[in-house]
């Protein structure tokens, strides 16, 4: 596959359609903020699109990263989606952080025109992009998911297909439960250790080595004990995930009542206008 749409060039898009282009790959991105567009075909050389449908036009992969189920389904069977003018045999990759009831919907819908389809969120926030170091999480067909993996190898570390259309976003709603827990069970943690007047970096450095290690203890303690939160995944974005998550729980009938309790304390960072805060922001309403 040598001729890739991208479509959605947000934090993540941005430089995920980077790495494509300078793969080497034919690529055409479209982008509903048309000066992004421009901002990212004079950095890597690339073509500009002015609709979703024009850019999937020749595409052999379409690549869409956007904000939740309906801009999805607006950008890919809008009246300028991409169904209008995908060819058949391509594949739709959705990068997107959705519900499985909208991948199964695109699943089908892209299947009645021959189209593969893959529900494709990934992890590794805004760093993961730009170094090229995403987790993939998968749903949909073998056969689809063989034809694109060389292509999101220029942008993952590791990618696997989990199941039928929208395992990818059951996946990643696991992936955003456990991220909740160890996010506050850190915040609570830091919070404890500056009450009792310990030296938090040092401890840090000592429980770090054993099983309280994790990605969010090692990359983000340092700037949680600084009050540091103008960067990273948003407040704003995490708790749309959530709801995700606790929506679908509902559904199946699982009990989330951590998920329930951290989504509301993110509710209480908004609050303090915290929006647009890293999720690590947590330790905030302890300390305000």
């Amino acid at each position: 596959m040598n001729n890739i749409a991208f479509i959605g060039l947000g934090v993540m898009g941005f430089p995920m359609a980077g790495h494509l282009a300078n793969a080497g790959l034919d690529i055409t991105v479209y982008n509903r903020t048309k000066d992004k567009a421009q901002q990212w075909a004079q950095r890597y050389n690339g073509k500009v699109a002015e609709s979703p449908a024009i850019a999937a036009e020749n595409a052999d992969c379409v690549l869409v990263c956007v904000g939740n189920d309906n801009d999805v389904r607006e950008v890919l069977t809008g009246p300028q989606g991409v169904i209008q003018h995908i060819k058949s045999g391509a594949v739709v990759v959705d990068h997107t952080t959705a519900s499985a009831d909208i991948a199964r919907e695109m699943y089908d819908v892209f299947a009645a025109k021959q189209v593969g389809f893959l529900d494709a969120p990934v992890s590794g926030g805004q760093a993961g992009a730009e170094n090229g170091q995403l987790t993939i999480m998968l749903g949909g067909d073998v056969e689809a998911y063989q034809r694109v993996e060389p292509v999101l190898q220029h942008y993952a570390r590791f990618s696997r297909l989990l199941g039928d259309a929208g395992s990818g976003q059951l996946a990643k709603m696991m992936n955003q439960i456990c991220i909740a827990g160890v996010v506050q069970g850190l915040a609570e943690a830091l919070h404890f250790g500056q009450q009792a007047g310990m030296d938090c970096e040092a401890v840090i450095e000592v429980i770090s080595k054993g099983a309280a290690q994790s990605w969010q203890m090692e990359n983000r303690f340092q700037t949680m004990l600084a009050g540091n939160y103008e960067f990273g995944f948003a407040v704003d974005w995490m708790r749309k995930d959530l709801n995700i998550a606790l929506a679908e729980a509902k559904r199946q009938g699982a009990t989330l009542p951590l998920t329930a309790l951290v989504d509301q304390f993110y509710a209480d960072v908004q609050k303090m206008g915290g929006n647009r805060w890293d999720t690590s922001s947590l330790l905030a309403r302890l300390t305000k």
